[in-house]
C-alpha cells in the first residue's frame, strides 16, 4: 500500500479541520496516510513514498528553516507539492509575477528592506488617491498574521508598521483596501490536479482599527458558494499563467486561488495559495475523496 505523509506543524496540532476527512478519504482511496509534523525531528521522510504539505502553518518565521527542510525532504520522498513550487509560492512576490502574465492582481506594491518606510507609503497614497483604506502587510506571511488595515489618516501608525517589518528584514506590501470585501467577502476556488473542485466564502478578516492576530492564523466564517462566470474565468487565468511562470508540465496536485472584488464589482486576485492552503472540505461532501482519488492516480495507485 502506498504510505503518504500528511505534512502538518507540532504548532499546528489539532488545529487543521481538513486532515480527519482526509485521513478518512485516503484510507478509502487505498492509501495509507499518516500525519507528520515538518518539525519533529524524528520523523523518518523516506519511509514514505510521498509528503503531501498540509497545515505547516508556523513556517512565516521560519521560512529559512522550512525551506531547508523542503529541499531535503525533497531529495528523500516525493514532495507536493513539488519544491520549486514551495519557494515560489511562500514570498507574494509571485503577484507581479502573475500580472506581468496578464492576472488581474489587487494593486499592489511593494516594499524592500532598504527602502524608507514613510516616502514608500507617502507615494503609495499618492498614486491611489481614491483609496479611502490601504492594508500593510509582510510579503511572507499567513492567515493574516501581521497584515492591518489603516484609513488615510492613519498614515504614522501604518509608517511604523511599515518600519518595524523592514527593520526585521522582511519585504512589504501595500493595496488600497477594496471595501466590496466587507460585504461580498472573499471567494476561494478549490482546484485539484487543474479541475475545480469546489468553492468558499471567507469573511472580511481586516477589520477597521483591530490590530494583527496573535495566532497562527486569524478566525474565519466560512460558508460554501457558487463562484460567478466571471470568478470562473479569473480563476483558470491564474491557474494558467501561474503554469506559466512555473513551467509546470502539470496541474498543481492542489490550488487555492481567493478573490475579492474591486470598486466595479470586478473580481481581482488576493492570493494564490500553493503550499498550505485550508482546503475546506467540511463545506463540500465528497471533495475530500476527490482529492484523495486524483493523489492515489498521481502517485500510481488507486484509479479515481
Amino acid at each position: 500500500m502506498t504510505r503518504i505523509a500528511l505534512v502538518t506543524a507540532i504548532a499546528a496540532a489539532g488545529a487543521d479541520d481538513d486532515l480527519a476527512p482526509l485521513l478518512d478519504a485516503c484510507a478509502r482511496a487505498g492509501l495509507a496516510a499518516h500525519v507528520r509534523a515538518w518539525d519533529d525531528p524524528t520523523v523518518g521522510w523516506s519511509r514514505f513514498d510521498a509528503a503531501i504539505l498540509r497545515s505547516p502553518w508556523d513556517y512565516v518565521p521560519r521560512l529559512r528553516e522550512f525551506l531547508a527542510w523542503s529541499a531535503r525532504v525533497s531529495t528523500q520522498t516525493r514532495l507536493i507539492n513539488p519544491l520549486h513550487v514551495i519557494g515560489w509560492n511562500t514570498d507574494k512576490h509571485y503577484l507581479a509575477d502573475l500580472a506581468t502574465r496578464g492576472a488581474p492582481i489587487v494593486p499592489t506594491v511593494f516594499v524592500e528592506p532598504d527602502m524608507e518606510p514613510l516616502p514608500a507609503l507617502q507615494a503609495f497614497l499618492a498614486e491611489h488617491a481614491d483609496a479611502a483604506e490601504f492594508v500593510v502587510k509582510p510579503s511572507v506571511g499567513a492567515g493574516s498574521k501581521d497584515a492591518q488595515r489603516y484609513a488615510r489618516s492613519q498614515e504614522f501608525a501604518a509608517a511604523n508598521h511599515l518600519a518595524r517589518l523592514l527593520d526585521a528584514d522582511r519585504s512589504a506590501m501595500l493595496q488600497p483596501y477594496l471595501a466590496s470585501v466587507d460585504e461580498h467577502g472573499e471567494t476561494a476556488l478549490m482546484f485539484f490536479a487543474g479541475e475545480f473542485s469546489h468553492a468558499i466564502r471567507k469573511g472580511a478578516l481586516l477589520r477597521p482599527g483591530e490590530a494583527p492576530t496573535n495566532h497562527l492564523f486569524a478566525a474565519e466564517a466560512i460558508a460554501p458558494r457558487l463562484p460567478s462566470q466571471e470568478e470562473f474565468s479569473l480563476a483558470d487565468r491564474v491557474m494558467a499563467a501561474a503554469r506559466d511562470a512555473l513551467g509546470l508540465d502539470e496541474a498543481p496536485l492542489y490550488a487555492r486561488v481567493d478573490l475579492i472584488h474591486d470598486g466595479a464589482g470586478t473580481p481581482r486576485l488576493l492570493e494564490l495559495e500553493l503550499c498550505e492552503p485550508s482546503l475546506f472540505f467540511a463545506h463540500a461532501p465528497g471533495s475530500a475523496e476527490r482529492f484523495a482519488s486524483l493523489l492515489a492516480k498521481r502517485l500510481g495507485g488507486v484509479s479515481p
